[in-house]
């Protein structure tokens, strides 16, 4: 049996608590607070002391899925991002730049949540952009 302690930053909101993902034999088994986070400081939340739940779930996605004929099939990463981006295109181009809502979420870093805004304001053209920043 092979055990390793992992220092990782937590998923689920931009705070940034840092965590030490407790793995054996490749599978997580659980999770604990690391003392050296300078966020945290050795505590974690709810959510960040069952992190580890959701990683090996058996209904997890792990591959893109687009739907064809009124299913779900596994595609590639890059036919599916070409896809959406065809799909906002279209609806800009179809029923203009506010046709399309641009809502984040709290398990975004503040760094993707800038990306995120920007792309709505600067690419798509609006400045109707919510946040979910409840933790």
């Amino acid at each position: 049996m092979e055990f390793q302690s992992v220092l990782t930053t937590c998923p689920y909101c931009a705070v940034g608590c840092n965590l030490l993902l407790q793995v054996l034999d490749g599978q997580i088994i659980g999770t604990l607070p690391a003392k050296t986070g300078p966020s945290n400081e050795g505590s974690l939340c709810i959510k960040g002391w069952n992190v580890h739940e959701f990683v090996q779930h058996k209904d997890r996605l792990t591959k893109p899925l687009i739907r064809r004929g009124g299913s779900l099939v596994e595609t590639t990463w890059d036919e599916a991002l070409d896809y959406a981006a065809s799909e906002l295109t279209r609806l800009k181009e179809t029923y203009g730049p506010e046709s399309v809502a641009f809502t984040g979420s709290a398990r975004c870093t503040n760094e993707d949540t800038y990306i995120f805004q920007k792309f709505s304001r600067a690419v798509f053209g609006h400045n109707h952009v919510d946040h979910c920043a409840r933790l």
